[in-house]
């Protein structure tokens, strides 16, 4: 009787190791499609351009792209916090099989505790290479030139002409390299394209360098939705049942936070394999995590604030001054950041909610539009496809693509949309004057170097 009682639990307690979740042996890792801002390009991009780049009975003749770098290194303040991760694995490790503070739900499976036993961080990334574009960065954008390249050869031809292309990017080395492997991917080398001087003051592709209100916004401090999420009983919770999992009883939010960061940026270097700390957490709290980094982005760059709907004034004029002038350059790609195109794509009205996102409303917000990791990751790129159509009533029409994903906006053709109706459902911020239109503190610099820009936008617009 009591080698059958025995029995039967051994039983058991292999049918709930068989019931925890296994990130190492899980296939399909949706949370790696929930990592924000440091989410990796090749899981979330589009898939089904072949059915939505073609327009029967139209030719497309320019294109504009302001594009995010690629996959980058970590910041100062985590790569010097990443060795501490060293400490937290022989911890967890010490947990599970001396202390036996394992828990009894929800625990690391055997594989996932082995890949964290053994780990160990890269020592040859330094604080001198912060921020730096990876390899993977760098093929991230190769890989992006070549695909609308495939789809659009008539408009981005492979031979390099510095009329016919203008490329531009900020004062970084992971946009320089992030344009050098743009360049490499349409022409094969990237040493033939050049790109046009960086002005000293960048408002075009870094205007919240420049302006107060936009930075000193409470858009993640002290009584904002983000805190208050941060403060909530589900995120509380979230963070308990992290601790636990891991079998401790008391663990820093700073160092889950560090666990979560090295995860997604570890699965963003390297694509094709498993970050042992994304084994940390659970699917269900990545969504928590999200949330959280969905909430500080939404206020600081998207619609939380009315007023970042203008905040990216010239760069929307530049895109459809570039688009509507029949002469050169054809092709324009800029070569930014998250800010800048989280900026341009609340300005353009692209993925709005109906509801705004708040710290108590996380239940029912699932399904929203207001996804960083979809709208943001890593070599994110937001793509206007200029087309004539001569035998149609609207000779003009353009499709804008989103990570590849033709764009859905309400008043447009599934995807496809006339040219008229775009200068009209964007008239407001054509004929604003952009150094007043949000940020005053950015006038007395900005005004001479956006006037060519700001007229040829106006002139437009008359024209049409």
């Amino acid at each position: 009787m009591r080698l059958l009682l025995l029995l039967m639990m051994a039983c058991l307690a292999y049918a709930q190791q068989q019931q925890d979740y296994c990130f190492g042996k899980d296939t399909e890792r949706p949370q790696t499609r929930q990592f924000s801002s440091k989410t990796a390009y090749q899981i979330v991009k589009g898939t089904n351009m072949d059915k939505q780049y073609q327009v029967p009975g139209c030719e497309p003749k320019k294109m504009w792209i302001y594009h995010r770098h690629g996959t980058r290194l970590p910041t100062p303040g985590t790569i010097r916090e990443a060795p501490r991760l060293e400490e937290l694995r022989d911890a967890i490790i010490k947990n599970y099989r001396v202390l036996r503070t394992k828990p009894d739900e929800n625990a690391l499976c055997l594989i996932d505790l082995t890949a964290i036993q053994m780990w160990k961080w890269n020592a040859s990334i330094t604080v001198d290479i912060e921020e730096h574009l990876t390899s993977q960065g760098y093929e991230d954008m190769r890989g992006t030139a070549k695909l609308y390249q495939r789809y659009y050869p008539t408009v981005l031809p492979s031979k390099y002409n510095d009329s016919y292309y203008l490329f531009r990017h900020t004062d970084t080395q992971r946009t320089t390299e992030s344009f050098k492997g743009f360049a490499e991917g349409l022409f094969g080398d990237a040493s033939v394209a050049t790109a046009a001087d960086i002005p000293e003051k960048d408002l075009l592709l870094r205007p919240y360098d420049y302006c107060s209100d936009f930075k000193d916004k409470n858009y993640k401090g002290e009584g904002s939705e983000y805190q208050k999420f941060r403060t909530s009983a589900i995120w509380n919770r979230t963070m308990a049942d992290i601790t636990k999992r891991l079998g401790f009883t008391f663990l820093a939010e700073d160092d889950i936070k560090l666990m979560f960061d090295i995860c997604r940026y570890e699965q963003a270097w390297r694509v094709d394999r498993t970050s042992v700390w994304c084994g940390v957490f659970l699917p269900e709290q990545v969504t928590v995590l999200e949330y959280a980094e969905d909430l500080k982005y939404y206020y600081g760059s998207g619609y939380g604030f009315e007023e970042n709907t203008r905040f990216n004034c010239r760069a929307v004029q530049d895109m459809v001054a570039r688009l509507s002038s029949p002469v050169s350059p054809h092709v324009v790609a800029y070569f930014a950041h998250s800010s800048g195109l989280q900026t341009l794509l609340t300005a353009l009205g692209i993925n709005k909610d109906d509801i705004k996102l708040r710290a108590d409303n996380f239940d029912s917000m699932g399904s929203r539009r207001w996804k960083t990791s979809q709208l943001g990751p890593f070599a994110a790129n937001f793509v206007g496809v200029k087309y004539h159509c001569p035998a149609s009533l609207e000779k003009e029409k353009v499709v804008f693509f989103l990570n590849q994903n033709a764009v859905q906006l309400d008043w447009c053709n599934v995807g496809l949309c006339n040219w008229s109706d775009v200068l009209a459902q964007y008239k407001t911020i054509l004929e604003a004057d952009c150094d007043e239109y949000y940020c005053r503190s950015a006038a007395s610099v900005g005004r001479a170097s956006m006037l060519v820009t700001g007229l040829i936008a106006a002139i437009v617009y008359l024209m049409h």
